[in-house]
Protein backbone atom coordinates (compact mmCIF):
# COMPACT_ATOMS: atom_id res chain seq x y z
CA UNK A 1 0.00 0.00 0.00
CA UNK A 2 0.88 3.83 -0.62
CA UNK A 3 0.11 6.99 1.25
CA UNK A 4 -0.04 10.21 -0.76
CA UNK A 5 2.08 13.33 0.23
CA UNK A 6 1.55 16.40 -1.06
CA UNK A 7 4.94 18.42 -2.34
CA UNK A 8 6.00 21.33 -4.09
CA UNK A 9 8.69 20.36 -6.74
CA UNK A 10 10.58 23.15 -8.76
CA UNK A 11 10.00 21.97 -12.02
CA UNK A 12 13.72 23.96 -13.10
CA UNK A 13 15.92 22.28 -10.84
CA UNK A 14 14.04 19.41 -9.16
CA UNK A 15 14.14 20.43 -5.17
CA UNK A 16 11.29 20.00 -3.29
CA UNK A 17 9.56 22.21 -0.54
CA UNK A 18 6.55 21.12 2.36
CA UNK A 19 4.68 24.19 1.03
CA UNK A 20 4.48 26.63 -2.32
CA UNK A 21 6.71 29.63 -2.98
CA UNK A 22 7.24 32.23 -5.29
CA UNK A 23 10.80 31.74 -6.14
CA UNK A 24 12.69 28.75 -5.71
CA UNK A 25 15.44 28.36 -2.76
CA UNK A 26 17.88 25.79 -4.42
CA UNK A 27 18.08 27.36 -8.36
CA UNK A 28 16.45 31.03 -7.80
CA UNK A 29 13.90 30.50 -10.83
CA UNK A 30 10.51 32.19 -10.39
CA UNK A 31 7.19 30.67 -10.65
CA UNK A 32 8.79 27.04 -11.32
CA UNK A 33 7.23 25.18 -7.92
CA UNK A 34 4.06 23.47 -8.50
CA UNK A 35 2.23 21.28 -6.78
CA UNK A 36 2.84 17.57 -7.15
CA UNK A 37 1.55 14.36 -5.87
CA UNK A 38 4.18 11.68 -3.98
CA UNK A 39 3.50 8.17 -3.20
CA UNK A 40 5.60 6.81 -0.54
CA UNK A 41 5.64 2.88 -0.30
CA UNK A 42 4.73 1.71 3.14
CA UNK A 43 7.60 -0.81 4.17
CA UNK A 44 8.16 -4.13 5.49
CA UNK A 45 4.38 -5.12 3.79
CA UNK A 46 5.91 -8.63 2.58
CA UNK A 47 4.81 -7.98 -0.96
CA UNK A 48 5.33 -5.27 -3.54
CA UNK A 49 1.98 -4.43 -5.72
CA UNK A 50 2.52 -4.69 -9.54
CA UNK A 51 1.39 -1.90 -12.33
CA UNK A 52 -2.00 -3.93 -12.81
CA UNK A 53 -2.84 -4.50 -9.53
CA UNK A 54 -0.91 -7.97 -9.19
CA UNK A 55 1.85 -8.97 -7.37
CA UNK A 56 4.62 -8.32 -8.97
CA UNK A 57 7.48 -11.31 -9.79
CA UNK A 58 11.00 -11.50 -11.69
CA UNK A 59 10.12 -13.02 -14.96
CA UNK A 60 12.29 -14.48 -17.91
CA UNK A 61 11.93 -12.25 -21.24
CA UNK A 62 12.81 -15.74 -22.96
CA UNK A 63 9.66 -17.17 -21.63
CA UNK A 64 7.13 -14.16 -22.34
CA UNK A 65 4.83 -15.20 -25.15
CA UNK A 66 5.60 -12.09 -27.81
CA UNK A 67 2.51 -11.60 -29.86
CA UNK A 68 1.22 -10.20 -32.70
CA UNK A 69 -0.25 -6.09 -32.04
CA UNK A 70 -3.69 -5.98 -32.42
CA UNK A 71 -4.67 -2.85 -34.87
CA UNK A 72 -7.38 -0.73 -36.00
CA UNK A 73 -8.07 1.11 -38.99
CA UNK A 74 -9.07 4.16 -38.16
CA UNK A 75 -10.63 4.77 -41.80
CA UNK A 76 -8.22 7.31 -42.83
CA UNK A 77 -5.88 5.73 -44.84
CA UNK A 78 -3.23 8.79 -44.01
CA UNK A 79 -3.92 8.48 -40.52
CA UNK A 80 -3.06 4.91 -40.46
CA UNK A 81 0.34 5.09 -42.00
CA UNK A 82 1.46 7.88 -39.72
CA UNK A 83 -0.08 5.56 -36.72
CA UNK A 84 2.52 3.15 -39.00
CA UNK A 85 -0.16 0.63 -39.85
CA UNK A 86 -2.68 1.56 -37.71
CA UNK A 87 -4.37 2.32 -33.78
CA UNK A 88 -2.75 -0.53 -31.42
CA UNK A 89 -5.22 -1.82 -28.63
CA UNK A 90 -4.17 -0.41 -25.59
CA UNK A 91 -1.52 2.26 -26.87
CA UNK A 92 -1.77 6.29 -26.21
CA UNK A 93 -1.59 8.61 -29.05
CA UNK A 94 -0.81 12.65 -28.13
CA UNK A 95 -2.22 14.77 -30.55
CA UNK A 96 -0.98 18.30 -31.32
CA UNK A 97 -1.46 21.27 -33.02
CA UNK A 98 -2.68 25.15 -33.36
CA UNK A 99 -5.80 26.42 -32.26
CA UNK A 100 -8.46 25.65 -35.69
CA UNK A 101 -6.05 23.26 -37.44
CA UNK A 102 -8.49 20.16 -37.14
CA UNK A 103 -7.65 18.15 -34.16
CA UNK A 104 -10.95 17.86 -33.00
CA UNK A 105 -12.52 17.26 -36.64
CA UNK A 106 -10.04 14.40 -37.61
CA UNK A 107 -11.10 12.87 -34.37
CA UNK A 108 -14.38 13.17 -34.72
CA UNK A 109 -14.05 11.25 -38.52
CA UNK A 110 -11.78 8.92 -37.08
CA UNK A 111 -14.50 8.22 -34.13
CA UNK A 112 -17.30 7.57 -36.79
CA UNK A 113 -15.90 5.00 -39.07
CA UNK A 114 -14.18 3.41 -36.72
CA UNK A 115 -18.11 3.47 -34.97
CA UNK A 116 -19.15 2.44 -38.24
CA UNK A 117 -16.93 -0.81 -38.30
CA UNK A 118 -18.56 -2.48 -34.83
CA UNK A 119 -15.86 -0.67 -32.45
CA UNK A 120 -17.64 0.65 -29.60
CA UNK A 121 -16.35 4.22 -29.10
CA UNK A 122 -16.51 7.42 -26.64
CA UNK A 123 -15.92 10.97 -27.16
CA UNK A 124 -15.03 12.58 -24.33
CA UNK A 125 -14.79 16.28 -24.44
CA UNK A 126 -14.30 19.08 -21.74
CA UNK A 127 -14.21 22.33 -24.61
CA UNK A 128 -17.42 22.27 -25.78
CA UNK A 129 -21.01 21.33 -25.01
CA UNK A 130 -22.89 18.24 -26.60
CA UNK A 131 -25.12 20.30 -28.93
CA UNK A 132 -21.94 22.00 -29.97
CA UNK A 133 -20.33 18.69 -31.04
CA UNK A 134 -23.51 17.34 -32.22
CA UNK A 135 -23.87 20.53 -35.09
CA UNK A 136 -20.31 19.29 -35.93
CA UNK A 137 -20.91 15.97 -36.79
CA UNK A 138 -24.04 17.47 -38.70
CA UNK A 139 -21.97 19.56 -40.51
CA UNK A 140 -19.41 17.13 -41.54
CA UNK A 141 -22.26 14.80 -43.18
CA UNK A 142 -20.83 12.44 -40.58
CA UNK A 143 -22.47 9.10 -39.58
CA UNK A 144 -22.98 9.33 -35.89
CA UNK A 145 -24.88 6.08 -34.91
CA UNK A 146 -23.57 4.71 -32.09
CA UNK A 147 -20.96 6.98 -31.21
CA UNK A 148 -21.27 7.74 -27.38
CA UNK A 149 -20.17 11.38 -25.85
CA UNK A 150 -19.25 12.39 -22.75
CA UNK A 151 -19.08 15.47 -21.45
CA UNK A 152 -16.93 15.50 -18.15
CA UNK A 153 -13.47 17.10 -16.73
CA UNK A 154 -12.70 14.90 -13.71
CA UNK A 155 -10.10 12.21 -14.91
CA UNK A 156 -11.52 9.83 -12.01
CA UNK A 157 -15.31 9.95 -13.36
CA UNK A 158 -14.26 9.63 -16.99
CA UNK A 159 -12.50 6.69 -16.19
CA UNK A 160 -15.16 5.07 -13.83
CA UNK A 161 -17.37 5.43 -16.72
CA UNK A 162 -15.80 4.05 -19.23
CA UNK A 163 -14.64 0.88 -17.28
CA UNK A 164 -18.43 0.45 -17.27
CA UNK A 165 -19.13 1.19 -20.78
CA UNK A 166 -15.75 -0.57 -21.55
CA UNK A 167 -15.04 1.39 -25.42
CA UNK A 168 -12.36 0.13 -27.56
CA UNK A 169 -11.30 3.54 -28.73
CA UNK A 170 -11.53 7.01 -26.30
CA UNK A 171 -11.20 10.67 -27.40
CA UNK A 172 -9.94 12.95 -24.77
CA UNK A 173 -10.44 16.71 -26.28
CA UNK A 174 -8.32 18.07 -24.03
CA UNK A 175 -5.92 16.92 -21.53
CA UNK A 176 -5.68 20.31 -20.75
CA UNK A 177 -8.99 20.36 -19.69
CA UNK A 178 -9.34 17.34 -17.59
CA UNK A 179 -8.24 17.23 -13.59
CA UNK A 180 -7.68 14.90 -10.54
CA UNK A 181 -9.44 15.33 -7.52
CA UNK A 182 -6.33 14.30 -5.70
CA UNK A 183 -4.42 17.74 -6.60
CA UNK A 184 -5.77 21.37 -5.57
CA UNK A 185 -4.33 23.02 -8.36
CA UNK A 186 -6.10 24.50 -11.67
CA UNK A 187 -6.67 22.15 -14.42
CA UNK A 188 -3.89 22.78 -17.32
CA UNK A 189 -1.38 23.20 -14.59
CA UNK A 190 1.60 21.01 -14.82
CA UNK A 191 0.84 19.01 -11.78
CA UNK A 192 -2.89 18.23 -12.94
CA UNK A 193 -1.45 17.52 -16.57
CA UNK A 194 0.87 15.13 -15.37
CA UNK A 195 -1.32 13.12 -13.20
CA UNK A 196 -4.43 12.89 -15.32
CA UNK A 197 -2.05 11.74 -18.20
CA UNK A 198 -0.98 9.02 -15.92
CA UNK A 199 -4.18 7.92 -14.83
CA UNK A 200 -5.05 7.72 -18.39
CA UNK A 201 -1.73 5.67 -19.41
CA UNK A 202 -2.49 3.35 -16.53
CA UNK A 203 -6.32 2.69 -17.45
CA UNK A 204 -5.37 2.42 -20.97
CA UNK A 205 -2.14 -0.23 -20.67
CA UNK A 206 -4.67 -2.48 -17.97
CA UNK A 207 -8.02 -2.34 -19.88
CA UNK A 208 -6.56 -2.53 -23.42
CA UNK A 209 -8.36 0.77 -24.58
CA UNK A 210 -6.75 2.78 -26.75
CA UNK A 211 -7.00 6.45 -25.87
CA UNK A 212 -6.44 9.60 -28.25
CA UNK A 213 -5.36 12.65 -26.03
CA UNK A 214 -5.70 16.42 -27.42
CA UNK A 215 -2.82 18.58 -26.54
CA UNK A 216 -2.76 22.51 -26.87
CA UNK A 217 0.26 23.80 -28.21
CA UNK A 218 2.28 26.84 -27.29
CA UNK A 219 3.05 30.12 -28.94
CA UNK A 220 6.65 28.43 -30.03
CA UNK A 221 4.51 25.35 -31.38
CA UNK A 222 5.44 23.08 -28.34
CA UNK A 223 3.32 21.02 -26.71
CA UNK A 224 1.90 22.65 -23.87
CA UNK A 225 2.50 21.11 -20.28
CA UNK A 226 5.07 19.24 -18.49
CA UNK A 227 7.80 17.62 -20.94
CA UNK A 228 7.24 14.34 -19.37
CA UNK A 229 4.20 14.26 -20.95
CA UNK A 230 5.40 13.39 -24.49
CA UNK A 231 7.34 10.35 -22.79
CA UNK A 232 4.32 9.22 -21.15
CA UNK A 233 2.45 8.07 -24.41
CA UNK A 234 3.00 5.34 -27.04
CA UNK A 235 2.69 8.45 -29.85
CA UNK A 236 3.07 12.05 -30.68
CA UNK A 237 1.73 13.43 -33.61
CA UNK A 238 2.10 16.95 -34.75
CA UNK A 239 -0.37 18.93 -37.03
CA UNK A 240 1.48 21.47 -39.24
CA UNK A 241 0.45 23.72 -41.77
CA UNK A 242 -1.22 26.99 -41.84
CA UNK A 243 -4.58 27.52 -40.50
CA UNK A 244 -5.63 29.57 -43.69
CA UNK A 245 -4.14 27.16 -45.99
CA UNK A 246 -6.59 24.45 -46.83
CA UNK A 247 -3.83 21.70 -46.56
CA UNK A 248 -2.94 19.89 -43.19
CA UNK A 249 0.22 18.02 -42.72
CA UNK A 250 0.02 15.30 -39.57
CA UNK A 251 3.91 14.20 -38.66
CA UNK A 252 4.83 11.52 -35.99
CA UNK A 253 7.51 12.52 -33.64
CA UNK A 254 7.15 9.24 -31.95
CA UNK A 255 5.91 5.96 -32.23
CA UNK A 256 6.60 2.81 -30.75
CA UNK A 257 4.86 0.96 -32.93
CA UNK A 258 5.77 2.34 -36.33
CA UNK A 259 8.71 4.66 -37.85
CA UNK A 260 8.98 8.61 -36.76
CA UNK A 261 8.83 11.51 -39.09
CA UNK A 262 6.22 9.78 -40.86
CA UNK A 263 4.01 11.81 -43.02
CA UNK A 264 0.44 12.36 -43.46
CA UNK A 265 -1.20 14.79 -45.70
CA UNK A 266 -4.64 16.44 -45.76
CA UNK A 267 -7.10 18.88 -47.56
CA UNK A 268 -9.52 21.14 -45.44
CA UNK A 269 -13.14 20.98 -46.88
CA UNK A 270 -16.40 22.05 -45.87
CA UNK A 271 -17.00 18.51 -45.13
CA UNK A 272 -14.23 17.89 -42.60
CA UNK A 273 -10.68 16.19 -44.01
CA UNK A 274 -10.01 14.35 -47.04
CA UNK A 275 -6.98 12.93 -47.62
CA UNK A 276 -4.41 13.19 -50.16
CA UNK A 277 -3.37 10.68 -51.98
CA UNK A 278 -0.43 12.02 -54.12
CA UNK A 279 0.92 14.88 -51.67
CA UNK A 280 4.10 15.45 -54.50
CA UNK A 281 1.29 16.73 -56.59
CA UNK A 282 0.41 19.29 -54.44
CA UNK A 283 4.17 20.91 -53.22
CA UNK A 284 5.27 21.11 -56.74
CA UNK A 285 4.12 24.40 -58.15
CA UNK A 286 3.55 24.33 -62.04
CA UNK A 287 5.00 27.37 -63.81
CA UNK A 288 3.58 28.48 -67.00
CA UNK A 289 7.69 29.64 -67.81
CA UNK A 290 10.66 28.46 -66.70
CA UNK A 291 11.74 30.67 -63.36
CA UNK A 292 15.28 31.44 -62.28
CA UNK A 293 16.07 30.10 -58.69
CA UNK A 294 13.77 27.30 -58.25
CA UNK A 295 14.51 23.24 -58.55
CA UNK A 296 12.45 20.06 -57.85
CA UNK A 297 13.91 17.93 -54.63
CA UNK A 298 13.14 14.56 -53.76
CA UNK A 299 12.57 14.37 -49.58
CA UNK A 300 12.11 10.98 -47.77
CA UNK A 301 9.23 11.80 -45.18
CA UNK A 302 9.41 8.26 -43.32
CA UNK A 303 8.55 5.89 -45.52
CA UNK A 304 7.48 7.73 -48.58
CA UNK A 305 9.57 9.72 -51.01
CA UNK A 306 8.04 13.21 -51.78
CA UNK A 307 8.79 15.69 -54.31
CA UNK A 308 9.28 19.21 -53.77
CA UNK A 309 9.83 22.73 -54.59
CA UNK A 310 12.88 24.54 -53.53
CA UNK A 311 13.20 28.05 -54.42
CA UNK A 312 15.93 30.87 -53.71
CA UNK A 313 15.99 34.30 -53.98
CA UNK A 314 19.10 36.14 -54.01
CA UNK A 315 19.70 40.00 -54.27
CA UNK A 316 21.80 42.72 -53.90
CA UNK A 317 22.35 43.61 -50.19
CA UNK A 318 22.47 47.19 -48.79
CA UNK A 319 22.93 46.18 -45.21
CA UNK A 320 26.98 45.85 -43.55
CA UNK A 321 25.15 42.10 -42.43
CA UNK A 322 23.55 40.30 -45.38
CA UNK A 323 20.27 38.58 -44.58
CA UNK A 324 20.19 34.96 -44.56
CA UNK A 325 16.90 33.56 -44.13
CA UNK A 326 15.50 29.83 -44.15
CA UNK A 327 11.30 28.65 -44.46
CA UNK A 328 11.40 24.87 -43.89
CA UNK A 329 14.65 24.19 -44.07
CA UNK A 330 17.78 25.02 -41.03
CA UNK A 331 19.24 28.68 -41.29
CA UNK A 332 22.79 27.75 -39.62
CA UNK A 333 23.00 24.78 -42.47
CA UNK A 334 22.58 27.53 -45.07
CA UNK A 335 25.24 29.35 -43.76
CA UNK A 336 27.31 26.62 -43.95
CA UNK A 337 26.68 25.52 -47.43
CA UNK A 338 26.94 29.43 -48.92
CA UNK A 339 30.80 28.85 -47.18
CA UNK A 340 31.56 25.54 -49.37
CA UNK A 341 30.21 27.42 -52.45
CA UNK A 342 32.51 29.96 -52.03
CA UNK A 343 35.37 27.84 -51.09
CA UNK A 344 35.17 24.94 -53.46
CA UNK A 345 33.14 26.25 -56.35
CA UNK A 346 34.31 29.55 -56.43
CA UNK A 347 30.78 31.30 -56.18
CA UNK A 348 30.78 34.46 -53.80
CA UNK A 349 27.40 35.51 -52.22
CA UNK A 350 29.18 37.37 -49.17
CA UNK A 351 27.54 40.48 -50.75
CA UNK A 352 24.38 39.18 -51.52
CA UNK A 353 20.87 39.11 -49.85
CA UNK A 354 19.97 34.66 -49.68
CA UNK A 355 16.38 33.56 -48.76
CA UNK A 356 15.54 30.05 -49.34
CA UNK A 357 11.88 28.42 -48.91
CA UNK A 358 10.31 25.43 -49.61
CA UNK A 359 6.92 25.35 -51.53
CA UNK A 360 4.08 24.10 -49.45
CA UNK A 361 5.10 24.87 -45.73
CA UNK A 362 7.09 21.85 -45.52
CA UNK A 363 9.90 21.08 -43.12
CA UNK A 364 12.57 19.42 -45.25
CA UNK A 365 15.10 17.86 -42.16
CA UNK A 366 17.33 15.90 -43.73
CA UNK A 367 20.95 16.67 -45.78
CA UNK A 368 19.71 15.58 -49.15
CA UNK A 369 18.23 18.94 -49.51
CA UNK A 370 21.96 20.53 -49.31
CA UNK A 371 22.66 19.97 -53.44
CA UNK A 372 18.89 21.41 -54.44
CA UNK A 373 19.70 24.36 -52.05
CA UNK A 374 22.80 25.24 -53.95
CA UNK A 375 21.56 24.85 -57.72
CA UNK A 376 18.41 26.57 -56.52
CA UNK A 377 20.90 29.55 -55.08
CA UNK A 378 22.62 29.84 -58.27
CA UNK A 379 20.14 29.77 -60.74
CA UNK A 380 18.61 33.21 -58.76
CA UNK A 381 22.46 34.47 -58.81
CA UNK A 382 22.92 34.21 -62.28
CA UNK A 383 19.24 34.63 -63.43
CA UNK A 384 19.33 31.50 -65.26
CA UNK A 385 16.23 28.72 -65.02
CA UNK A 386 16.77 25.24 -64.42
CA UNK A 387 15.34 22.61 -66.89
CA UNK A 388 11.97 21.70 -65.99
CA UNK A 389 12.31 17.97 -66.07
CA UNK A 390 15.44 18.22 -63.59
CA UNK A 391 15.53 16.72 -60.37
CA UNK A 392 18.48 17.04 -57.48
CA UNK A 393 19.41 15.57 -54.66
CA UNK A 394 22.66 14.89 -52.41
CA UNK A 395 24.41 15.96 -49.67
CA UNK A 396 27.18 18.30 -49.57
CA UNK A 397 30.04 18.26 -47.43
CA UNK A 398 32.77 20.66 -46.54
CA UNK A 399 35.57 19.30 -48.25
CA UNK A 400 33.04 20.01 -51.26
CA UNK A 401 31.99 16.08 -51.56
CA UNK A 402 28.54 15.29 -52.63
CA UNK A 403 27.86 12.05 -50.38
CA UNK A 404 25.28 10.05 -50.88
CA UNK A 405 21.88 9.45 -48.75
CA UNK A 406 19.32 6.73 -48.14
CA UNK A 407 17.27 5.13 -50.68
CA UNK A 408 18.19 6.60 -53.78
CA UNK A 409 17.12 4.39 -56.17
CA UNK A 410 13.50 4.26 -54.81
CA UNK A 411 13.79 8.50 -55.11
CA UNK A 412 14.62 8.32 -58.89
CA UNK A 413 11.66 5.48 -59.62
CA UNK A 414 9.45 8.59 -57.68
CA UNK A 415 10.42 11.30 -59.82
CA UNK A 416 10.38 9.16 -62.91
CA UNK A 417 6.30 8.18 -62.18
CA UNK A 418 5.83 12.20 -62.29
CA UNK A 419 6.99 12.74 -65.03
CA UNK A 420 10.77 13.87 -64.57
CA UNK A 421 13.29 13.17 -67.40
CA UNK A 422 17.09 14.01 -65.81
CA UNK A 423 18.71 13.89 -62.24
CA UNK A 424 21.62 15.11 -60.62
CA UNK A 425 22.58 13.09 -57.65
CA UNK A 426 25.52 11.64 -55.86
CA UNK A 427 27.72 9.14 -57.57
CA UNK A 428 27.30 6.46 -55.24
CA UNK A 429 23.23 6.61 -56.08
CA UNK A 430 23.49 6.52 -59.55
CA UNK A 431 21.45 3.12 -60.52
CA UNK A 432 23.52 0.21 -61.29
CA UNK A 433 23.24 -0.99 -65.03
CA UNK A 434 20.25 -3.74 -64.05
CA UNK A 435 18.62 -0.54 -62.14
CA UNK A 436 18.68 1.95 -65.06
CA UNK A 437 15.14 3.55 -65.35
CA UNK A 438 14.18 4.35 -69.00
CA UNK A 439 13.59 7.21 -70.93
CA UNK A 440 15.75 8.76 -67.26
CA UNK A 441 19.13 10.34 -67.39
CA UNK A 442 20.75 10.12 -64.08
CA UNK A 443 23.80 12.06 -63.79
CA UNK A 444 26.15 11.32 -60.90
CA UNK A 445 28.65 13.88 -58.99
CA UNK A 446 31.17 13.23 -56.66
CA UNK A 447 32.38 16.74 -56.05
CA UNK A 448 30.61 20.33 -56.56
CA UNK A 449 32.49 21.72 -58.86
CA UNK A 450 30.91 18.77 -61.29
CA UNK A 451 27.23 19.09 -60.12
CA UNK A 452 27.89 23.15 -61.15
CA UNK A 453 29.31 21.77 -64.71
CA UNK A 454 26.65 19.77 -65.18
CA UNK A 455 24.17 22.74 -65.09
CA UNK A 456 26.42 24.96 -67.12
Amino acid sequence: MAKVKQLFVCQSCGATFPKWAGRCGDCGEWNTVVESRVEETIQNTGRFVGYAGSQASICLLENIEAREEIRFLCGLSELDRVLGGGLVAGSVVLIGGDPGIGKSTLLLQTLSALTQSGLSTLYVTGEESPQQVSLRARRLDLSIKGLKLLTETQVERILKLAQQDKPAVMVIDSIQTVHTEILQSAPGSVAQVRESAAQLVRFAKQTGVSIFLVGHVTKDGALAGPRVLEHMVDAVLYFEGDSSSRFRVIRAMKNRFGAVNELGVFTMTDKGLREVKNPSAIFLSRHEENVSGSVIMVTREGTRPLLVEVQALVDSSHMPNPRRLTLGLDQNRLAMLLAVLHRHGGIVTHDQDVFVNVVGGVKVTETAADLAVLMAILSSLRNQPLPRELVVFGEVGLAGEIRPIPNGLERLHEAAKHGFKRAIVPKQNAPKANDLIPDFEVIGVSRLVDALQAID
